[in-house]
């Protein structure tokens, strides 16, 4: 079954006679095809892309014209959206409330007359979202491997002299020149002091000794990767060590317990306990991991703020990245990415080493 195909299906469940798709993310998903500008219209019958003359020819040349037609309306792309949910009787009309403006839902209300116009879109494609198939996995697996192999230049490249703005600029430059379309998200890349910050900001200052972390990710086709090594510039210390393996520690039995059906609440105590075990309570302030897709923060989610019955299953991409903190001083945290096989085997598709590494 297509993207297309289970929207349609969802939609028929939804008792629904169309849905009208904003979002980038959104339309690429459905259709695979890239582009900034116009409305993806899903009804029960037909379906249509919506575009300008930037992107008509781009779009008739990629999107596949059995499942969309493609349009470049002269009239305005919300009446010929209008017209198309008249043809198709379409009465209800989902909309992505989690990517629509109260004005720009007050525009659909004022040129869609005589719609019943209802959020859920965003819960509709979330859902779908959640569960990646062979060809969305094909992509992760190849952002994940230009991921890993930036890794293992980068650990040549870095100088004492150089600054933490310098390694994060030479890392982003590199997944580009393997393929990457862009950054999965701003690449962190954290040095000394900075390092106790989970989401810290590459500064323009020299590297300061201890812990480096970088987590960073790749795009490749529309789909992410996420990946997080801590290093150490110059010689770990005994408090080091033994915090650095604690997170590993903490890592390896989270990743051995996942299995179908594991409550994602249950997922993220393991770590914590054994975090907090360790002398490190309170200082692991973030969940353990989250889906992985198209967005970088997608659902499942490992954390005590997931809902109560999510549970992991067939299909889903997780991160489990356990962290320490020690503010003002330093921090460290490492990251995979999980995908559950059909046969509900669990795979790590991270490859890059997690060793403590030390440099200088």
């Amino acid at each position: 079954m297509t993207h297309l195909e289970a929207c349609k299906e969802r939609l028929r469940q939804a008792g629904a006679g169309a849905l009208i798709v904003s979002s980038k993310v959104g339309q690429r998903y459905l259709s695979d095809f890239n582009y900034d500008d116009g409305y993806i219209l899903v009804t029960l019958d037909k379906s249509y892309l919506l575009t300008d003359f930037r992107y008509i020819e781009a779009a008739n040349a990629h999107v596949n014209s059995a499942e969309f037609e493609v349009l470049a309306p002269k009239g305005g792309m919300l009446a010929e959206i209008a017209s198309r949910l008249r043809t198709n009787n379409a009465k209800t009309v989902l909309f992505e409330e989690e990517e629509m403006t109260y004005g720009l839902y007050e525009t659909f209300r004022d040129a869609l007359p005589g719609c019943n116009l209802q959020k859920g879109g965003s819960a509709l494609l979330v859902s779908l979202r959640l569960y990646k198939d062979e060809e969305e996995i094909a992509r992760i697996r190849k952002a994940q491997a230009i991921t890993d192999e930036t890794f293992s230049y980068i650990l040549t490249f870095i100088k004492p002299e150089m600054t933490e703005l310098e390694v994060a600029l030479e890392m982003e430059f590199h997944m580009r020149s393997l393929g990457s379309e862009g950054v999965a998200f701003d690449t962190i890349a954290v040095s000394g002091t900075n390092s106790s910050r989970p989401h810290g900001v590459p500064r323009n200052v020299r590297l300061e000794k201890g812990f480096f972390t970088m987590d960073f990710g790749a795009r490749f086709d529309g789909y992410d990767s996420d990946m997080t090594r801590t290093v150490v510039l110059g010689k770990a210390d005994t408090e080091m060590k033994k915090l650095y393996q604690t997170v590993r520690n903490a890592q390896t039995a989270a990743i051995e317990a996942l299995h179908v059906g594991i409550n994602c609440r249950q997922v993220d105590r393991i770590a914590r306990d054994l975090i907090d075990g360790a002398g490190y309570a309170g200082c692991f302030g973030h969940g353990l991991g989250h889906g992985v897709g198209m967005y970088i923060h997608e659902s499942p989610r490992f954390s005590p703020a997931a809902p109560a019955d999510q549970v992991l299953e067939v299909g889903h991409v997780v991160t489990v990245e356990p962290g320490i903190y020690l503010a003002g001083k330093y921090g460290c945290r490492i990251e995979d990415m999980i995908y559950v096989h059909a046969d509900g085997t669990v795979e790590d598709l991270t490859h890059s080493p997690k060793d403590l590494i030390e440099l200088f």
